[in-house]
């Protein structure tokens, strides 16, 4: 933000409960680098309330009034940062099947009883096209009764979401793999999961409409489509890296010292150890930062000297 001037502005792909636009501006107010807008993209009325009524309680009437809700990405020209946490996983995935060398796709229908059942059928272009480039970059086809998602709408998406940033950046923050790994052989039914009260399972039609549905992200194909839509990848790396690189050791020793007590000190390093830790969400979490039209982009060099970029 400090780079790109007065000018600036925060986008952030659905606020949640409003905890990171809280904390996110806090942090910029202390810094002394507030944007001049933090924009909200939140699609649903009852979640912009909640946000609306937590920020208005938390921030200084000064650092609320900078919080703006929108319908629809920007439409005219603007720069500063967009953000997005688990986002992608959460868009609309299709599922395929590969039989007899063919491309299906894999749909919900009524068997006899009136039950959801899945069923596959020939997939369209769009489909068959996605998966043959997946293949192609792969240098081997899927063997046969292979099934797993791809996303042919993501360049799509993010010419709609990003296509008016003009210069900055963007960081996208999801579990998920490259794709050499997104699409191992023995990952064979691809990674779709349900998710109901907590309660992970791999069957979406069980209780439907009740299930919040998610599907790793294939960072290549993020990759990909951010670069059709004009962005380089300026870093990729683990989530782990990502916090050390940026300073997570500072942040958590003022943390620590300003804590009122030990169950608090106590806390803050149970929160460290969740983000971090291989078997938590250091490695399933993975951060891409993503830059255009800027002429320098000064990362700090931890972050640099842990970049991945070469594996997408």
């Amino acid at each position: 933000l400090a780079e790109l001037g007065d000018e600036a502005d925060f986008l952030e792909l659905g606020g949640g409960s409003g905890a990171f636009a809280e904390v996110a501006l806090k942090a910029f107010a202390e810094s002394g680098t507030l944007p001049r807008h933090y924009f909200i993209l939140e699609p649903s009325a009852d979640l912009r309330e909640r946000q609306h009524e937590r920020l208005v309680a938390a921030l200084p009437a000064e650092l609320a009034a900078r919080v703006q809700w929108l319908d629809r990405p920007p439409e005219q020209a603007w720069r500063g940062v967009l953000f997005a946490n688990e986002v992608i996983d959460a868009l609309p995935t299709t599922r395929f099947a590969i039989h007899e060398g063919e491309v299906y796709e894999e749909h919900v229908a009524l068997d006899g009883e009136g039950r959801l059942a899945r069923t596959d059928r020939p997939a369209d272009a769009l489909v068959a096209g996605a998966v043959r480039h997946v293949e192609r970059d792969l240098g081997e086809a899927f063997a046969d009764g292979y099934r797993s998602e791809v996303l042919p709408q993501l360049p799509y998406w993010m010419q709609a979401v990003a296509g008016t940033l003009d210069a900055g950046v963007m960081l996208f923050v999801d579990y998920g793999y490259v794709r050499r790994e997104f699409y191992l052989p023995e990952r064979n039914d691809g990674t779709l999961m349900a998710h109901y009260r907590h309660h992970a399972h791999a069957d979406p039609l069980w209780w439907p409409g009740l299930n919040d549905l998610t599907a790793s992200v294939d960072f290549t194909a993020l990759a990909e489509a951010c670069n059709q839509a004009g962005f380089g990848v300026a870093a990729y790396l683990p989530q782990a890296q990502f916090l050390i690189g940026s300073g997570l050791q500072q942040v958590f020793e003022d943390a620590y010292l300003q804590a009122a007590d030990e169950a608090m000190r106590y806390r803050l390093a149970q929160q460290v150890k969740r983000l971090t830790l291989p078997e938590q969400m250091g490695e399933s979490f993975q951060a891409m930062l993503l830059a255009r039209g800027l002429d320098t982009l000064p990362l700090p060099a931890e972050l640099l000297e842990a970049d991945q970029g070469g594996r997408l």
